[in-house]
């Protein structure tokens, strides 16, 4: 039986957003510089935004870009196994990764503090909207919601899109994460953002902390900041990369405009004290869910009728 988090029982995670250009290597000496400076503050696991070595080359399809993709290993992840083992921290490094000839998957590798690379998870859903064009560049992921048991604490890294779907964020929480890790790439289409940029940014946010409430876990948003493309068209990603708690409060927040670092210590009482006082893991309803495995209900019926009291081992 483990013990249960006391007061104390703490991680301290970083997140790292900042403004990207056409030219890998100051990409990539930037993300250096940014997670030292991560480091330096404390922090224990640092994440990185979508894509971070390259612009959002997504808002286009152009074979091209194809060429950007590497291997997983590769040298993204040996680059930055080398800077996590000299830290003393665990990266999550988003990478386009190359996994066979005219297969490709927009993927987080995770290593460990000692520069070991503990796996990746790869994005499983891929959207397609203008300027947004990632069916055309990335296979849905096939490796599930794994969860990391790392140095610090058990963390489950999920990609973006990600972020809209509630059962991304259960399994994850059901594996045993204790934090949630959303590398993304979101952002106002420039003619969108006077009208509808406000409420844009809202949905992302509540999304998120609802899945923070509903799992009773720690949730981490790392965002793109900057405009990409031309001037009055492309994409104003939002920046406002942030930590919420179980509960669903915004610990820290970013700029919306600027590079930046944000540096948060979760507590693990405060997963056990969301769960002791809004248990919805021990509510779920196991038994009558099975509707949730199908596309739609054509027939209307949203699962089977409760035939007793569930056993609770489903």
């Amino acid at each position: 039986m483990s013990e249960v988090a006391t007061p104390g029982d703490q991680f301290t995670v970083g997140l790292v957003q900042m403004t990207c250009g056409e030219l890998m290597s100051a990409n990539l000496a930037k993300a250096d510089a940014l997670i030292a400076r991560a480091a330096d503050r404390g922090a224990q696991i640092i994440c990185l935004q979508e894509l971070f070595a390259s612009h959002y080359f997504c808002q286009r399809e152009d074979p091209s870009y194809f060429d950007l993709a590497e291997t997983v290993p590769g040298p993204l992840t040996t680059r930055y196994a080398a800077l996590a083992r000299r830290l003393g921290v665990v990266l999550v490094v988003p990478v386009f990764e190359r996994r066979g000839p005219g297969i490709y998957h927009n993927t987080a590798a995770v290593l460990d503090a000692d520069g070991a690379l503990l796996g990746r998870y790869r994005k499983t859903h891929i959207p397609d909207d203008p300027l947004y064009y990632e069916k055309f560049y990335f296979t849905p992921g096939d490796l599930g919601f794994p969860v990391f048991n790392t140095r610090f604490a058990r963390i489950g890294p999920l990609i973006c899109w990600d972020q809209w779907f509630p059962e991304a964020a259960r399994l994850s929480a059901l594996a045993g994460a204790e934090l949630l890790l959303y590398p993304s790439a979101i952002g106002w289409h420039p003619s969108e953002r006077a009208v509808d940029g406000d409420a844009q940014h809202d949905a992302w946010r509540t999304v998120q902390r609802g899945h923070a409430i509903a799992n009773g876990v720690f949730v981490a948003a790392i965002n793109r900041v900057g405009h990409e493309g031309p001037p009055d068209e492309g994409l104003d990603f939002w920046g406002q990369s942030f930590v919420c708690d179980p509960a669903g409060k915004i610990l820290a927040e970013g700029s919306v405009e600027r590079d930046d670092v944000i540096i948060v210590t979760c507590d693990r009482a405060d997963i056990e004290r969301q769960r002791r006082g809004w248990p919805f893991l021990r509510d779920r309803r196991i038994d009558i869910y099975s509707g949730l495995s199908s596309r739609w209900l054509d027939d209307g019926a949203a699962g089977p009728e409760p035939s007793g009291e569930p056993d609770g081992d489903g």
